[in-house]
């Protein structure tokens, strides 16, 4: 351990994670740039390239609870190394089809699965990560930094992927994907490690720094510093995860999210290109817009919701602003699909990304300090109801734009949004999952040397309950 001076090596592997996130989605979103020219070579139709875009999503949603939990187990640093290794050979093997194969359609559908199960350990083992390196009152922005790098990869992946297919066709665009998630999983695996206890450049000033923000201004009154972490680490049963309504909550307000995200991911490109009329290389500049809109917003929502929790508690910090997101985003999204000019259509659906992605850091900071140690399961979980609402838009917008028109995909993202906004006010930040096991009554302590944590029943409920006044001893 490093003894000279404060170091910042916790801001390193945030950004390292940052560009494993935006890695992650040029691998994930080539192929919806890259979608007319497989479509094409191996005559599918747009339903049958929903289904290859919503088996990537079925695998990554399937195994989010699994990553997490080998993430809780193993540590963040050997299961991201395992994971950016797993789909870089399978975004390799995306281009190795041929057209003179039989079921196309099953063989990308197979290998985009594949691909979905390797990726589901990166956010999951991430926010494990967080609850290990990042104090409480920088989980905003240190979340909200990794996730722009969504916006930065789907962003800079239309640019990238056209300019390569238009040069050397779509095969090279996922072999150049590979190469790049292989380069930066290997600089993770040397330069990150599970705790900051472990990392020789991690100095004595920046590791009280971290265990002393762990457990935040809310941990339990007359605690110590070392049983704060104690409890930090320990493990949450299944039992207690799926029980708890702050869990379904935030799945489901994960949900929604996760089918109004997957419009841009899946199929912008497309609706500029067929849709609105806009030519290859227009539709690859304004596909970008949401994604910028993304990385922009997401270290923003962060930082303010950072200093909204210090000021003001979690329930404002985290929830408040997640509520504010959701109903723009549904204003944006509804003005946006009516819009007649292209270009304006454009900016504005980007403005309802953006928005969206103002509360992206609120999911993963809530998970991160209510699951002790099963961040990992727990926000794996989360994630996993992201991605069955990605599958759904993956796979239903073309059947509501077939039948419906392209604005009624559009005005269903909307109200999805505002269902997602409802289901933040049920969420309490401040009730901790229980670690014991429940009892007959519902109520559950843990007790670690002689500190106990308040049960459930002890805390209210909901993101505007009020805070009520602890009942005085007899």
């Amino acid at each position: 351990m490093s003894e000279a001076g404060t170091t910042h090596v916790r801001w390193f592997l945030i950004f390292w994670l940052f560009v494993l996130s935006a890695v992650a989605y040029l691998d994930r979103v080539n192929i919806s740039i890259a979608g007319s020219s497989i479509a094409a070579e191996f005559h599918l139709s747009d339903v049958q390239l929903g289904r290859v875009f919503s088996a990537f999503l079925i695998g990554y949603g399937l195994f989010q609870p699994l990553g997490g939990w080998l993430a809780d187990r193993l540590g963040p640093h050997r299961v991201l190394t395992l994971g950016v290794l797993w789909w870089g050979i399978f975004t390799a093997l995306t281009a190795a089809a041929s057209s003179r194969m039989a079921s196309a359609v099953l063989i990308f559908a197979a290998v985009r699965f594949l691909l979905g199960a390797g990726e589901a350990v990166i956010y999951p083992a991430s926010n494990q990560f967080v609850s290990r390196w990042i104090p409480v009152e920088e989980r905003g922005i240190a979340n909200g930094l990794i996730f722009s790098g969504v916006g930065v990869g789907a962003g800079v992946t239309p640019t990238l992927i056209t300019y390569i297919m238009l040069h050397y066709g779509w095969r090279w665009s996922f072999w150049i994907s590979a190469l790049i998630g292989l380069l930066a999983g290997a600089i993770w695996f040397l330069a990150a490690r599970d705790t900051p206890q472990q990392h020789p450049r991690v100095s004595s000033a920046e590791l009280r720094h971290i265990q002393s923000g762990l457990s935040g201004p809310s941990s339990a009154s007359g605690a110590n510093s070392e049983t704060q972490r104690t409890v930090a680490t320990r493990r949450v049963s299944w039992k207690n995860i799926l029980a708890s309504k702050n869990v379904w909550a935030v799945t489901f307000s994960y949900f929604c999210f996760g089918y109004v995200a997957w419009i841009f991911f899946s199929w912008f490109f497309i609706y500029l290109a067929r849709v609105r009329g806009l030519d290859l290389k227009v539709s690859a500049f304004y596909t970008t817009l949401p994604f910028l809109a993304m990385a922009a917003c997401s270290p923003i929502g962060g930082a303010i919701s950072d200093r909204l929790t210090k000021g003001y508690g979690a329930r404002t910090g985290r929830c408040a602003i997640a509520v504010f997101a959701f109903v723009l985003t549904a204003a944006f999204l509804t003005i946006g699909s009516r819009v007649a000019s292209a270009r304006l259509a454009s900016i504005v659906l980007a403005g309802g990304a953006g928005a969206l992605y103002l509360s992206q850091s609120s999911f993963w900071s809530v998970t991160a300090g209510i699951a002790s140690g099963s961040s990992g399961s727990v926000s794996g979980f989360m994630n996993m109801g992201n991605q069955v609402g990605g599958a759904l838009t993956a796979a239903f917008t073309p059947v509501i734009a077939k039948n419906y028109g392209w604005t009624t995909s559009f005005l269903v993202a909307a109200a999805l949004a505002l269902l997602g906004a409802v289901a933040w006010l049920l969420v309490d930040p401040e009730r901790h999952l229980v670690v014991g096991p429940v009892t007959s009554t519902g109520s559950s302590t843990v007790t670690v040397g002689v500190v106990p944590l308040p049960s459930q029943n002890e805390r209210p409920i909901g993101c505007i309950a009020s805070r009520t006044k602890a009942a005085s001893d007899s």
